[in-house]
């Protein structure tokens, strides 16, 4: 009897953490031969989990952001609301709640859901390789290609994130137009801490998935703060987001007890194009800020 593309999936054996690590030519070739495969294999769990699985929407949103947000949409104008909830923590940086605290539990009972499906996911493994971090976006080998998170994702970057983003920094309009994505994980001893580090993004969108409940200790996030040329540590908070340039140095620091999941979502320009190292914030109108890029996607991926 043939296996279905669920079964199939399942079934496949993934390379080896040494052979991904050291991006061995046998990875690309896994993640190439089986991306067919991988990607009807989550449309069909998708479906068969269909009375399971919670509805990923914008209610998961923090209320006073999504409602500011809309009004945005509707009339840029009154992009002021949305502005009034974000705090900057250090030069260029800035935090805001994101995720309804309350809904926390609900996105990670999916994500619980997604690794018990038992399809396989790529790590990200330009930056670490991250054991329970996966690949978000299709330009990526491995991505989680279920059609209903695709939709979610889409929505963060292109009602969100994108907007917000060219409101605090206007002179990422004209590369921000693509995007790419990933979650990670921290535990100790295990994936604990990031080295410092700039994004190869235009702007970064950095969000905490963790519950009230689920607690830990470290990890704070260091960014060089420019006014005082000193590294600033920031502690993120359930559902909280930091939203920065890439070009901002930044590390994770060790975490010590616990565990800490985020969505890290990027934007840059076609290829990868950002904007020149000394790029002056410019003047926009904000109905330009407030509006859908009509590039295509292309298939650069970072990592």
């Amino acid at each position: 009897m043939s296996l279905n593309p669920l079964q199939s999936a399942r079934a496949l054996t993934l390379p080896s953490r040494e052979a991904m690590l050291y991006r061995e030519p046998s990875v690309e070739q896994f993640w190439n031969t089986n991306q067919d495969l991988l990607s009807h294999a989550w449309q069909e769990w998708e479906v068969d989990q269909k009375d399971d699985l919670l509805p990923l929407d914008s209610s998961l949103l923090d209320k006073d952001l999504r409602n500011a947000v809309t009004q945005a949409w509707q009339d840029p104008t009154k992009e002021l609301a949305v502005q009034d909830l974000l705090q900057e923590v250090a030069s260029d940086v800035f935090r805001f709640q994101f995720f309804d605290p309350k809904r926390l539990a609900d996105l990670r009972d999916y994500l619980e859901s997604v690794w018990d499906a038992q399809i396989p996911l790529r790590p990200p493994y330009g930056i670490v390789l991250n054991r329970r971090g996966a690949m978000l976006d299709s330009r990526s080998e491995g991505y989680l290609a279920a059609p209903s998170f695709q939709t979610f994702y889409r929505q963060m970057i292109d009602m969100y994130m994108r907007p917000i983003a060219r409101m605090l920094f206007p002179e990422i309009i004209g590369y921000d137009d693509q995007a790419f994505g990933f979650s990670i994980h921290y535990r100790p001893n295990t994936d604990n801490s990031i080295r410092p580090h700039t994004d190869a993004s235009a702007v970064t969108l950095n969000i905490n998935l963790n519950p009230p409940d689920a607690l830990f200790t470290g990890s704070t996030v260091d960014f060089y703060d420019s006014e005082t040329g000193k590294m600033k540590g920031i502690t993120f908070t359930p559902g909280s987001a930091i939203l920065h340039r890439g070009k901002v140095v930044h590390a994770a620091q060790p975490i010590t007890s616990g565990e800490r999941t985020n969505f890290v979502l990027w934007l840059f320009g076609e290829q990868g194009r950002l904007p020149s190292q000394g790029a002056q914030p410019i003047p926009v109108d904000a109905n330009e800020r407030w509006t859908l890029p009509t590039t295509a996607p292309d298939d650069y991926a970072p990592f």
